[in-house]
């Protein structure tokens, strides 16, 4: 028998070699990004070197000397920078919070609405949502402070609504805590902690046990503190009642019509998108899930609430994340009419000292830190229906 000579197989060299090239090819495209950031870098450095141009965070520390027109914490143009960044944050937290919630509620009754088989309220929510969906946010806000500035009466002529709170051109006048909002800020911060660290916790146990936690004991977490410490502050604090002048009011709190407008312009702007969200997951579950509510004796709205809503939202949580986070983005055409967020304060304080790199790399961290934020939560949310529905 004779011998087979067995050649050696030649494995693959350079590109023919598919690991290789794709090493390669990570290889140079990781330089060529390196090599762009440097050259942004040095060309940055260069620049505010030629120009004079200080760098670093120091001047956070330094007085603003301007007027805020809107602020959740005591303000004053002595105060520093970073104070003025902070007083900004919390105006736009507040406007983001409140959009959402109202936002959530205008858009389940346009969802339902829209599916109505009243001849008269489906064809106006449709109306509605075609309407608002085809018109310019930016729009739809100077419309609505135009309204506001315009129809509002002056100081002098403003009605009392109620005891110590007026409703003027200037906005809601009311009367507010002495000792300031501080130790209420706190309360907060303490229960969104313990809300939060609630969650993890039912979340590991109901992945244990199958079971799905209840939400009322995070929720009861949330509002403890807030509760204890605003009741405290109201039996121990006095109040700062607004009065009437010939320019103006003096004193006490104020929600003026920038926050107003903007409240209005973005909850019901993001309504309509919320609501179509919220319609296309109502009819994504099958017509017989009514049928067998009606079957158990429940009427339409009792099987909507109890048995097709709590399916539907297993499809429209995804695009309800989208939808928020595009509503805490959003917040930054408040610029446009004048309310003081975190862009508008921003911007003022490039202006001031000229510190741009700064304080665009504090406002993108901040609108990043915040969009992850809404995205963990309503991840945690996601995952809580589906464990729902699963079981």
């Amino acid at each position: 028998m004779s011998a087979v000579a067995v050649l050696p197989v030649r494995s693959a060299r350079g590109w023919s070699d598919p690991s290789f090239r794709a090493l390669a090819t990570q290889v140079i495209v990781l330089a060529v990004l390196a090599g762009t950031v440097a050259f942004l870098a040095t060309n940055l450095v260069g620049n505010l070197e030629a120009r004079s141009i200080r760098t670093g965070f120091g001047f956070l520390r330094q007085a603003a000397g301007f007027e805020i027109g809107q602020s959740f914490i005591a303000w004053s143009p002595s105060a520093s920078f970073g104070r003025a960044l902070l007083v900004g944050l919390l105006n736009t937290l507040v406007v983001a919070s409140l959009g959402i919630v109202l936002s959530t509620l205008a858009g389940f009754v346009v969802g339902i609405a829209s599916l109505s088989r009243n001849p008269l309220v489906s064809p106006l929510a449709r109306l509605y949502v075609e309407l608002v969906r085809n018109t310019p946010l930016l729009l739809q806000l100077y419309l609505w402070y135009a309204v506001l500035t315009q129809m509002l009466p002056a100081a002098s002529a403003a009605p009392q609504l109620l005891p110590g709170v007026y409703l003027a051109k200037s906005g809601l006048h009311f009367p507010v805590l002495q000792h300031g909002v501080e130790p209420l800020l706190a309360a907060v911060l303490v229960g969104v902690l313990a809300f939060a660290g609630h969650g993890l916790w039912a979340r590991r146990k109901a992945e244990r046990t199958g079971v799905p936690a209840k939400l009322w004991p995070g929720l009861l977490l949330l509002a403890l503190p807030v509760v204890a410490v605003a009741l405290e502050r109201a039996v121990t604090a006095s109040f700062d009642v607004p009065r009437p002048t010939r320019f103006g009011f003096s004193g006490g709190g104020m929600i003026t019509p920038e926050l107003t407008a903007l409240l209005i312009g973005l909850s019901l702007y993001n309504a309509a998108f919320i609501g179509e969200i919220l319609r296309a997951g109502i009819l994504s579950v099958g017509r017989g899930q009514l049928e067998a509510g009606a079957a158990l004796g429940l009427s339409r709205g009792q099987a909507l609430r109890l048995v097709v809503i709590p399916q539907a939202m297993k499809v429209a949580v995804p695009p309800l994340a989208s939808q928020y986070l595009n509503l805490a983005k959003n917040t930054s055409l408040a610029i446009a009419i004048g309310y003081p967020d975190l862009m508008s304060i921003g911007n003022t304080i490039i202006n001031q000292t000229g510190q741009a790199v700064e304080v665009i790399a504090i406002l993108m961290c901040v609108y990043l830190a915040l969009s992850l934020a809404i995205s963990a939560f309503m991840n945690w949310y996601n995952a809580r229906v589906a464990l729902k529905g699963a079981s």
